[in-house]
């Protein structure tokens, strides 16, 4: 009886050593997912609708995405130079792309599919240094109800946001943390010439209620009703709208500034090959797909405009500079700042 035992219970211990092995087998068999670091501008809104896409289309990779506005991340990633903690560059404006280029910050790669994208939404650099990906472009949000309580005429150009019935009643966003506050401010001294641009934000600060650090909040501001007009870009006043929002979005007479968003490989990444496959998956029809459900202009052909856009609306782009854009930024917006940055929101 005692034999028997002993050879149950070694035939316990075989079977429990297999399944310990099975598990350990398995754990060990399980590939680590590569991290990622991703650097976007990209509106949260986009990032929770992109991700959860490019996860299930990269299931090995953990893609951990940092989001801030474009002149904050700028900021940031001059500051980290020398010591990169992001591996990739998302959706973050042309402009700022050329001065991480000229920085040396920038690894040249050139995704898979990048022969089909727009000459004109990529470095010409071979390979090139960034991709872009889509255009935003700017848009007056303007509030039906706040107006008609208001009296407020629609402006329907530049020209017009300058009347004094507007004044208090306008809301843009601060060019040093907003992209498009920027690109804003960029076609306005580009379109009128540097002395007459300047004398028009002068003019136009007069009827400006307060700076948003956000680009899409003065949209959402005019939405909500606290303001009548807001200097936003087009395709949240188009998000807006479809959400019932009760919004007139106008696509300037003079034609609406716009940016780039771009991608690129940061210089120094310990994990360039990872990084390099969700470049690749960042110009897929895929994710293009997903981009013209936000903006009218994308950096492929052939994608039908969002739902609320004028089918023209590629047509009703202002001829913007990047390169002198880039080149000045950092004097256009110290002196914006010294001018007007006092009606910045608060913290």
């Amino acid at each position: 009886m005692s034999s028997f035992r002993a050879h149950r219970r070694l035939a316990v211990v075989i079977a429990l050593t297999l399944i310990l092995a099975i598990v350990l087998g398995a754990c060990g068999g399980a590939k680590k997912k590569t991290k990622v670091v991703i650097y976007t501008a990209k509106e949260n809104e986009e990032i929770a609708e992109y991700i959860p896409v490019a996860e299930k289309a990269l299931p090995d990779l953990d893609l951990e995405v940092l989001r801030l506005s474009t002149g904050d991340l700028t900021a940031r990633l001059l500051a980290e130079k020398d010591n990169p903690q992001a591996d990739v560059i998302w959706g973050v404006a042309a402009t700022s792309m050329l001065i991480f280029e000229k920085e040396g910050m920038l690894e040249p790669y050139a995704p898979k599919g990048v022969e089909k994208i727009l000459p004109q939404f990529k470095s010409p650099k071979d390979p090139p240094t960034w991709v872009g990906v889509d255009a935003y472009l700017t848009a007056f949000c303007v509030n039906k109800e706040v107006a008609k309580k208001n009296n407020l005429p629609t402006p329907t150009s530049w020209k017009d946001l300058l009347d004094p019935v507007y004044k208090g009643h306008i809301v843009m966003p601060n060019p040093a943390s907003s992209g498009t506050g920027f690109m804003f401010v960029s076609s306005v001294l580009q379109g009128l010439g540097e002395e007459e641009g300047w004398n028009y934000l002068d003019k136009l600060d007069d009827n400006i209620a307060i700076y948003t650090k956000s680009g899409s909040k003065p949209c959402k501001l005019a939405a909500a009703g606290e303001y009548g007009i807001g200097i936003s870009f087009a395709f949240v006043a188009a998000r807006l709208i479809k959400d019932g929002a009760p919004l007139e979005m106008v696509l300037p007479a003079e034609g609406s500034g716009y940016e780039v968003e771009a991608n690129a490989l940061v210089k120094g990444t310990d994990v360039p090959e990872a990084a390099k496959r969700f470049l690749d998956w960042a110009i897929s029809d895929e994710a293009m797909a997903l981009y013209a459900k936000y903006f009218a202009v994308v950096a492929k052909p052939g994608f039908p405009v969002p739902e609320g856009m004028p089918p023209d609306t590629p047509d009703r782009l202002f001829p913007m500079d990047f390169k002198w854009s880039s080149d000045n930024r950092d004097a256009i917006l110290k002196q914006w700042t010294e001018r007007f940055a006092a009606k910045t929101e608060k913290d």
